[in-house]
């Protein structure tokens, strides 16, 4: 079983990290559109192409499956959309749902972030709408940390300023969880923790789309085993069972270097 996964750029190396410890059978493809990151600070339209030319890409390389591991596509690639081609193709959105049915019986609000045409897009609201019956759930962009992530920016001392500006109107002591709703914001969980007065719990979508695709392909499949370890022993970053992609090109030597690099910072905040 091949399953392709793919981001604007680095973000969705979060859900293929956690891909592989959770489908320890299946090969993947990774596909990062380096060449337009970020999408977020785009137009719907045109992330629309973008997304068109992937999947084409993936379907010609014969992948089983697709994980469109990015928020800000999902919300342009509507499910009707999806489900035109002719194989699973799972979108991600923001765990809003996840966090409000988690957390709802402690005390405090909830924070949603996300890149700006998902928080604009009508797609989050209804699910906003939806599930925050007790209107405890507040929306914030941040998209200069995708732009921080694609630069291997990871350094407290300029995350944290950027978060205190981008969140100085916002009750930060009132929150009791932070929904990550972009890929990207998984390698900054340090820094999320100097900016909160209390403890603060993180939820994103990853885990969720993963078992919506394992749910998926077990129409396709026999059996797919699922494993649960966040925090395994074995290198995962350092696997033959991915091929990867910089926007249709096969990576080089010093691209593989550069990706192991975000893989081990995702397992530094696997910890978290």
């Amino acid at each position: 079983m091949k399953i392709g996964i793919f981001d604007s750029g680095m973000g969705g190396l979060s859900v293929l990290h956690r891909a592989l410890r959770m489908i320890p059978e299946a090969d993947f493809l990774y596909y990062a559109d380096e060449e337009h990151v970020p999408y977020g600070e785009k137009t719907r339209e045109q992330v629309r192409g973008y997304i068109d030319e992937i999947i084409a890409f993936m379907i010609k390389k014969q992948v089983d499956a697709i994980v469109i591991a990015c928020n800000t596509a999902t919300s342009v690639a509507t499910k009707e959309y999806r489900s035109q081609f002719p194989l699973p193709i799972v979108g991600m959105e923001p765990a809003v749902k996840k966090a409000v049915e988690e957390y709802a019986d402690r005390p405090g609000r909830i924070l949603v972030a996300a890149t700006p045409i998902t928080i604009q897009g009508d797609k989050l609201h209804h699910l906003v709408d939806r599930v925050d019956k007790r209107d405890m759930v507040d929306l914030v962009a941040l998209p200069k940390l995708v732009r921080f992530a694609e630069q291997e920016i990871f350094d407290q001392n300029q995350i944290v300023p950027y978060l205190k500006e981008a969140l100085k109107d916002y009750p930060l002591e009132e929150y009791k969880a932070f929904v990550l709703g972009c890929t990207h914001f998984n390698y900054f969980k340090e820094s999320y923790q100097e900016i909160f007065p209390n403890k603060i719990e993180f939820v994103d979508g990853n885990e969720g789309a993963l078992r919506e695709l394992i749910r998926r392909m077990e129409k396709e499949c026999d059996t797919i085993s699922v494993k649960n370890g966040a925090n395994d022993a074995e290198e995962f970053s350092k696997t033959d069972r991915v091929t990867y992609y910089f926007s249709g090109k096969q990576i080089s030597a010093a691209d593989q270097i550069r990706i192991d690099k975000y893989m081990c910072q995702l397992d530094r905040m696997a910890l978290i």
